[in-house]
């Protein structure tokens, strides 16, 4: 599977409160469509799949939200469209295809979401890496 394209179609992003007591982050991401893209121009034995989604970020209790919606396309083979499309119908997806499509979302519209964050005074919706003195390193002075 490969990425050929990656667009948003809206970014809402709200701020209702300053205050963050009992501050509780949601996360949710939805497949709301998948389709084969049907090409002409391009003779290949590869196939092209669009998938829509949705990505929420929700400061509970009704202190912000971040919504992302979008739309990316990604190069597959044509057997594995054609079983993508067919477990799509019964609204079940092959964990593998699932895992890789989400982590592809949650990659692209976290570097947005932080952006936000970032200009909102809002906490992180997930902890970024850090580094700490260990005890050991303390002791050496």
């Amino acid at each position: 599977m490969k990425l050929a394209g990656f667009n948003f179609t809206k970014i809402s992003v709200e701020k209702k409160k300053s205050s963050f007591k009992d501050l509780k982050i949601e996360t949710q991401i939805n497949l709301t469509e998948i389709q084969e893209i049907k090409q002409e121009t391009v003779k290949s034995k590869d196939s092209l799949l669009g998938v829509d989604f949705s990505y929420i970020i929700n400061y509970a209790p009704n202190i912000a939200l971040l919504e992302f919606k979008g739309h990316c396309v990604l190069v597959l083979d044509s057997k594995k469209l054609k079983d993508i499309l067919k477990d799509w119908k019964d609204k079940k997806l092959d964990p593998e295809f699932r895992t890789a499509i989400f982590n592809l979302i949650l990659i692209k519209s976290n570097i947005k979401a932080l952006q936000y964050e970032e200009e909102l005074n809002l906490p992180l919706h997930f902890r970024l890496p850090s580094i700490s003195v260990s005890q050991e390193d303390l002791n050496k002075k």
